[in-house]
């Protein structure tokens, strides 16, 4: 076997293979032989079929199967041994490469195109993304313990509706007569009546009312556009225009009484602490908030400094052999016609992104790895668990390392945890690269800056 390339480019390379019969014959041999012993042909006891007559029925599949198999396995140890930095995977060159006849022929030879990695100068020095640090406040706290009471609270269903009760039924758009509209909204919506606006002239509408009652209103009256596109199920621009009058057939109603604070919510929210008292409580509730701001706060920064690499990502590419590779992939909806429509503002941005990857992980690891993934799934179990009857804490630990391992198996159940690593380990690569200022901000300066 014989394997060498040529340079077409900077980028492109045509790789050539050559296989010859002794690099496959021995394989194909004892394929046959085994194929001899469990062959049934008529005329002739099973195994005894002369092997003249299994290699005219069977060799030139074997052959081909013997040879495609070794093709793979030279192709890439060629490209690990030469390392060889590529592009997605190589590609057939069904052009050079010909009808192989794997019945008359021997020795064979076959071509691929592919590409290397183009080199990528992170521009580190034309970064400009800010790093922000969220500081909440007394009224960020007020907001998180009320919507924490509303959580915790009782869930009910009164019989007649109340000034902050959630509102269920059938709504039905009337004409100018006050009849329901043939073909006009039809649709069943629930809503708060704490949102309505004009809230002194709907609310009356509301109050008292119960199952099967009908209560007229004014669409664009009682709900913003945003609150008529969701409750009516309208597109944005029918949302804005809708100003008919409705009818609405009430099904029930529902509110929650927010739960009282008291030391019985701070051991619900915080089962692990020993939270006394409401200081101590807010307090927590502040780091917690404080964390979970900064987590976005991380993210963004992420984002913004992913963005400002791509767009100074200036090396050349290799984009016709980029295009055949991703119409190779064989991906539903996806040809020549739509991969050259959306090339610039989609495909471009995401390949960039991908070389941008793989050349911070030459800098420093930013994909987690498995045990990664494990031991943060495993932190996850243990804050929900407690030791079973008669186990100790090796026993327990154990029990938690294999249910997480089993979890961590399925990509699909971990993705947002992967996500998630992989975002922090990004964030902490790019503020060693950039060493950025801190920028300390309120959670509604940060939200006013990232809109």
């Amino acid at each position: 076997m014989n394997i060498t390339r040529e340079n077409l480019g900077d980028l492109d390379l045509l790789i050539k293979v050559e296989i010859v019969e002794n690099d496959y014959a021995e394989k194909v041999t004892k394929q046959l032989k085994d194929y001899q012993k469990k062959a049934s042909v008529p005329g002739f006891r099973k195994g005894m079929a002369p092997m003249g007559l299994i290699q005219r029925m069977y060799k030139s599949a074997v052959v081909a199967d013997q040879v495609q198999e070794l093709l793979g396995e030279s192709l890439y140890k060629y490209l690990d041994d030469e390392k060889l930095d590529i592009i997605g995977s190589p590609l057939s060159n069904d052009e050079k490469t010909g009808k192989v006849d794997f019945e008359k022929s021997k020795d064979f030879t076959f071509y691929f195109d592919a590409a290397l990695m183009p080199a990528v100068d992170l521009a580190w020095d034309k970064i400009t993304a800010p790093y922000y640090q969220i500081k909440v406040n007394p009224k960020d706290i007020d907001k998180q313990l009320e919507e924490i009471c509303q959580r915790y609270g009782k869930f009910e269903t009164p019989e007649t509706i109340g000034e902050k009760d959630y509102v269920y039924g059938k709504v039905e758009e009337l004409d100018k007569q006050g009849n329901v509209k043939e073909g006009g909204v039809s649709t069943f919506t629930s809503f708060d009546l704490s949102a309505l606006k004009n809230q002194e002239e709907m609310l009356p509408l509301f109050l008292g009312k119960k199952a099967e009652d009908k209560i007229v209103f004014n669409a664009s009256k009682a709900f913003s556009a945003a609150d008529i596109e969701k409750n009516l199920h309208l597109d944005t621009a029918a949302a804005k225009k809708f100003k008919s009058d409705l009818q609405l057939t009430v099904s029930g109603c529902s509110h929650i009484t927010p739960h009282e604070v008291n030391e019985e919510l701070f051991a619900k929210v915080f089962p692990d602490t020993e939270v006394k008292d409401l200081a101590a409580f807010r307090k927590m509730l502040g780091k917690e908030l404080e964390k979970s701001y900064n987590e976005q706060a991380n993210i963004f920064y992420v984002n913004e400094v992913r963005r400002q690499l791509i767009d100074n990502f200036s090396n050349p590419m290799p984009e016709a052999f980029l295009k055949r590779w991703i119409l190779n992939r064989g991906e539903k909806d996806v040809t020549a016609e739509t991969l050259e429509a959306e090339w610039a503002e989609k495909y471009l941005p995401s390949l960039k992104w991908e070389m941008v990857d793989n050349a911070l992980n030459k800098i420093k690891p930013i994909e987690p790895t498995q045990n990664d993934i494990v031991d943060y799934v495993k932190n996850i179990l243990k804050k929900n668990d407690t030791a079973q009857e008669g186990e100790d804490e090796k026993a327990r630990e154990e029990r938690l390392e294999q249910s997480a391992r089993t979890i961590a198996k399925d990509r699909q159940n971990v993705q947002q945890i992967v996500d998630r690593l992989y975002a922090e380990n990004t964030c902490a690569l790019f503020k060693e690269q950039l060493k950025p200022e801190v920028e300390k901000v309120t959670i509604k300066d940060f939200a006013e800056k990232v809109k």
